[in-house]
């Protein structure tokens, strides 16, 4: 092989090697933008829950989140909602999770997990086995058959 075309393989080579790396960085990129929008929603929708808690007494009802929920901005990466206040009662922790969206990701570099809105107003990230652990300990069985029985299934 002469100069010439060892110099053509290796631009080549190098070429290959930025679009995959560029490739791959773009792919976690909109993995982590769509994470952050769907958590930034989440908080706006913990601020309104936890303003009619304050308002109200209690947390409200599936109805006025479904009705707010068009407002949030970035409410189109929360995906499908489970919101769990039918199983708020006044003696759940703050630490009780009212609200959860599972997030997939196609990123190398991110998990799959659930974008979780606690009692207290505390929206976090939670990995899948993490969450799922949690939830064990806060659902009670009638939750549990409730949700194997609905139409789409948010486990």
């Amino acid at each position: 092989m002469t100069k010439r075309q060892k110099k053509i393989v290796r631009d080549i080579v190098t070429i290959l090697t930025i679009t995959v790396i560029a490739v791959v960085g773009m792919i976690h990129f909109k993995d982590w933008v769509n994470r952050s929008e769907a958590m930034r929603a989440m908080e706006h929708l913990g601020r309104i829950v936890m303003k009619y808690r304050q308002d109200h007494g209690a947390v409200p009802g599936r109805s006025f989140v479904d009705t707010i929920r068009s407002e949030l901005e970035g409410t189109e990466r929360l995906g499908a909602l489970v919101y769990r206040a039918q199983w708020i009662n006044f003696d759940s922790k703050p630490d009780e999770i009212l609200a959860y969206t599972r997030k997939n990701q196609h990123s190398p570099f991110m998990e799959d997990g659930y974008v979780v809105l606690r009692l207290s107003g505390e929206v976090e990230w939670i990995n899948k086995d993490e969450f799922f652990d949690l939830l064990a300990e806060q659902q009670t069985q009638d939750e549990i058959q409730m949700l194997k029985s609905a139409p789409n299934k948010q486990f």
